[in-house]
């Protein structure tokens, strides 16, 4: 969903069983991403090829071409965005929408840090030190944020195409996107889960004035 969440996130416990098809396409994706990331630590962004990418997958530059558009697309693109949106729906319908929304969120995180914790600083930092993965972000925030405007609907009975579901909804998503910047920005010094805090915080309070 950000550039926070992790490459692979644990689906919904009472979610259906994928079907073979989609188990050899997340195969095959989690082979290319992996290449990417492992290159990357050898060798560094700039440096690392889509042909280098594919042989390391032992796939064809085109199969990764097909699954990713751009190099900065393995690193961003985390095909369980919709798993984690139908998580969203599964928190109890009495609960507030920010809490739903800050729990899925604090599970995400741990599971990168608990699964992947160098690959979750790994995606952070490209975001801060390379320029075409941070605007490659910007660009996919639209579409992001039409996935959980459908989600935000559902719960608060607003059209999801209303101007106050794509405001809410671009707000949400920016600022959980500018959490893995401040993160990485700051040597990851904070707690992840802290940042997660803080950020839902200011989306359900807005920003309070400090006295000088």
């Amino acid at each position: 969903m950000t550039g926070m969440t992790p490459a692979r996130t644990s689906p919904p416990t009472d979610a259906p069983p994928l079907g073979l098809r989609e188990r050899k396409k997340i195969k095959t994706r989690t082979a290319i991403r992996d290449a990417t990331y492992a290159l990357i630590k050898e060798q560094g962004y700039d440096a690392t090829t889509i042909e280098q990418i594919a042989e390391r997958a032992d796939v064809s530059p085109s199969t990764v071409f097909r699954y990713f558009p751009t190099k900065e697309d393995i690193v961003l693109t985390d095909e369980y965005d919709p798993l984690i949106l139908e998580e969203l729906r599964h928190r109890p319908a009495d609960e507030p929408w920010i809490e739903s929304l800050r729990y899925v969120m604090r599970k995400a995180v741990l599971v990168g840090l608990e699964q992947e914790p160098e690959i979750t600083r790994l995606r952070s930092l490209l975001l801060v030190q390379v320029p075409a993965v941070r605007a490659r972000m910007r660009e996919s925030i639209s579409t992001t944020s039409r996935m959980l405007a459908g989600a935000v609907a559902e719960r608060t009975g607003w059209d999801p195409d209303s101007l106050e579901v794509r405001v809410y909804t671009m707000s949400l998503i920016s600022g959980f996107g500018e959490i893995s910047l401040y993160w990485a920005e700051n040597d990851f010094r904070d707690e992840l889960f802290d940042l997660v805090d803080r950020t839902v915080d200011v989306l359900a309070n807005g920003l309070p004035t400090r006295k000088p």
